[in-house]
């Protein structure tokens, strides 16, 4: 009886996770690909330039503090589920962005930040991990102790915007919304043409300060499928 009670639980577990950088059957078969596998850089370059200046250091993407840009997708994304672990030095700061256009001369000019950051460096509320930044608060403060990976992931599912931080939604939002539309005015975006564009670059924030991208996987969303 206890063996049979152990395989039910097992069976209830679900199915086995990844290895760091890989895709499980189940993945794959939900339509997720790899955007980085450990090794290969070829899926990325560095903003508005055509190679990568980032590294890769025991299976995780990390800049060059001081000499990087922020590093971004070949490709483009509309509506695309985001998963990705983050690691971030002693007080650091990084963020993850999308639906970045070379318009501009930074790419937050264009792309919404999900926020990465240790926050023990006492920013306020919307500017920590899991914010959308300078715009949207996280609900909670749901990061891990600085040194060990965060899991996050960002559905972008047409206007719709969900921020994910080790298994808690963090931040929701509707983007072109009066609400967003109003935020933006009152902020420093308000001079850019932030969160306009429907398609665009995921990107990696070089900020100055150590931080470790893994697991960065995607997959497409059927726009406003929710």
């Amino acid at each position: 009886m206890k063996t049979v009670l152990i395989l039910a639980a097992l069976a209830c577990a679900g199915p086995a996770m990844a290895a760091d950088n890989t895709l499980s059957a189940s993945e794959r078969k939900a339509g997720w690909k790899l955007l980085f596998d450990g090794k290969s850089m070829d899926a990325w370059r560095t903003f508005k330039k055509p190679a990568s200046d980032w590294k890769v250091v025991d299976g995780a993407l990390a800049p060059e503090p001081k000499v990087s840009g922020d590093l971004m997708t070949k490709e483009t994304f509309g509506s695309f589920e985001l998963a990705f672990d983050w690691r971030i030095s002693p007080r650091g700061n990084s963020g993850v962005m999308y639906r970045v256009t070379e318009a501009g001369q930074q790419s937050y000019w264009s792309g919404p930040e999900y926020q990465v950051l240790d926050n023990s460096r006492g920013e306020p509320p919307l500017q920590r991990a899991g914010a959308l930044y300078d715009l949207y608060a996280p609900t909670v403060d749901a990061t891990k102790p600085v040194g060990e990976f965060n899991r996050s992931r960002l559905i972008v599912n047409g206007a719709h915007v969900e921020h994910w931080l080790n298994g808690q939604k963090v931040a929701e939002y509707e983007l072109g919304s009066p609400e967003f539309k109003a935020k933006v005015a009152a902020s420093k975006f308000r001079a850019w043409p932030f969160g306009t564009s429907p398609t665009g670059h995921i990107a990696l924030q070089n900020h100055g300060d150590e931080v470790w991208y893994k697991n960065l996987k995607v997959r497409v969303l059927a726009p406003a499928s929710r």
